[in-house]
């Protein structure tokens, strides 16, 4: 309540609502059989979403009411949009396992962003663990977007999505770590190649957007799985050196 007296920060937590709204029309275009534009409006939500915590950085005006808030936002614009979306356009015929199968998705976002909130102060900054929110929703989006650019048939629509349903459901509350994109490094002084690089990514993203961004988002979300089986040998000759040494230091005598 104290901080409350003191008043808020206006300018990241006015991107944080501007998400909010974002996830709110994509849930009234939803109701309207408007699934396209349901989907830009996760997207749109997304860059809300990103750009809110980059300000309050920047500006230094992050606070604990401004985390709850974006907290909140979120599980409305990345739980409740997508899940939404997803039952009325391609979950409905499934009946009970349809509805189900959205309500999962969105109990997982609402205990992906728990958890982040009690493990922000002791993760590291680099990763997330699990998948987070604004990416499982965008994949959403983005498969949308793809079937109405391929014209795709609706009954291959239904087993498409009830698969990346669970999915990304499982990666939402896995241990798996994804990269956070929040590397100091990455503002500093990069060789001239990275900035040919981006030129070229930014020509392709524009020639298919649809497609490029389906690519994208569907790379993400396999980079956790994929790095979690590629440092699997890594991981486990370290536990298996951490339980030698425990082994040696035990006293002789004791089990």
């Amino acid at each position: 309540m104290e901080g409350m007296r003191k008043g808020i920060y206006i300018l990241p937590n006015l991107f944080t609502a501007g998400s909010l709204f974002a996830g709110f029309y994509c849930m009234v275009s939803t109701l309207n059989y408007d699934y396209k534009t349901a989907a830009l409006w996760i997207l749109a939500s997304s860059i809300f979403d990103g750009l809110d915590g980059k300000v309050a950085r920047l500006t230094g005006t992050a606070s604990k009411f401004g985390v709850e808030f974006d907290s909140l936002a979120d599980l409305v614009s990345f739980g409740a949009a997508p899940g939404l979306l997803m039952y009325a356009w391609a979950l409905k015929p499934f009946g009970r396992i349809g509805w189900l199968a959205a309500f999962l998705f969105v109990a997982c976002a609402a205990l992906r962003l728990a958890r982040f909130n009690v493990q922000v102060e002791t993760v590291e900054s680099k990763r997330f663990v699990g998948l987070p929110t604004p990416a499982a929703a965008s994949m959403v989006s983005a498969t949308v977007l793809l079937f109405y650019h391929f014209g795709w048939p609706s009954s291959f629509k239904k087993l498409a999505i009830l698969l990346l349903i669970y999915f990304l459901a499982l990666l939402m509350v896995s241990n798996v770590r994804y990269y956070s994109f929040k590397d100091p490094e990455l503002i500093k002084r990069q060789p001239f190649a990275f900035l040919v690089l981006a030129v070229i990514l930014l020509i392709v993203i524009a020639a298919e957007p649809v497609i490029m961004l389906f690519v994208i988002f569907c790379g993400y979300m396999l980079s956790g799985p994929v790095g979690y089986v590629l440092t699997l040998p890594r991981r486990l000759r370290l536990k298996r050196a951490m339980h030698r040494g425990h082994e040696e230091l035990r006293p002789p005598g004791k089990k």
